[in-house]
C-alpha cells in the first residue's frame, strides 16, 4: 500500500509540472529591470564582476530547491538566461543603471507580448517602450 502510494505522488508530482515555458507577467519583468538597475548600482559601488555573479548563481541554485510556481523570476531555463544574461550585460557593457534597466524591461516585456495570452494593455506597453 505505502508503495502505491509513492508512486502515486509520484505521477501526480510529474502530471502537475508546467507543460511549456514560464510565461512572464509585466510584474515579473518591472521586478526583473528593478533587479538589474540594482546590478548596475551594486557595479558602481565597487562589487567585482565575479562577486556579483557568483552570489547571483548561488542565489538561483537555492531558489531552486522551491517549486517552479513558488519562485520569484528564476522558474525555468529561459528566465534564468534573461536574467543572468543582463545581469552579466551591466558588467561586460557598463551603462549606466536606468539604462541596464530599460534594456531588461524592453526584452522581458518583449517575452509578455509573444504571450499569447497577453492583454492589450501590455502590447501597448511595449509599443510604447519601443518609441
Amino acid at each position: 500500500m505505502r508503495a502505491k502510494l509513492g508512486f502515486l505522488a509520484c505521477v501526480l508530482a510529474v502530471t502537475a509540472l508546467p507543460a511549456g515555458a514560464h510565461d512572464l507577467t509585466l510584474s515579473e519583468c518591472i521586478e526583473g529591470s528593478d533587479f538589474i538597475m540594482h546590478a548596475a548600482q551594486a557595479r558602481d559601488y565597487g562589487l567585482s564582476r565575479d562577486d556579483f555573479l557568483g552570489r547571483m548563481e548561488h542565489d538561483i541554485q537555492a531558489i531552486k530547491a522551491f517549486p517552479p510556481a513558488l519562485r520569484w523570476f528564476v522558474q525555468d531555463q529561459d528566465d534564468e538566461a534573461l536574467l543572468v544574461g543582463y545581469a552579466r550585460l551591466v558588467f561586460d557593457d557598463p551603462k549606466a543603471p536606468d539604462s541596464h534597466q530599460s534594456d531588461f524591461l524592453q526584452a522581458c516585456s518583449e517575452r509578455v507580448v509573444e504571450n499569447p495570452s497577453a492583454t492589450d494593455e501590455v502590447a501597448a506597453l511595449y509599443e510604447y517602450l519601443k518609441q
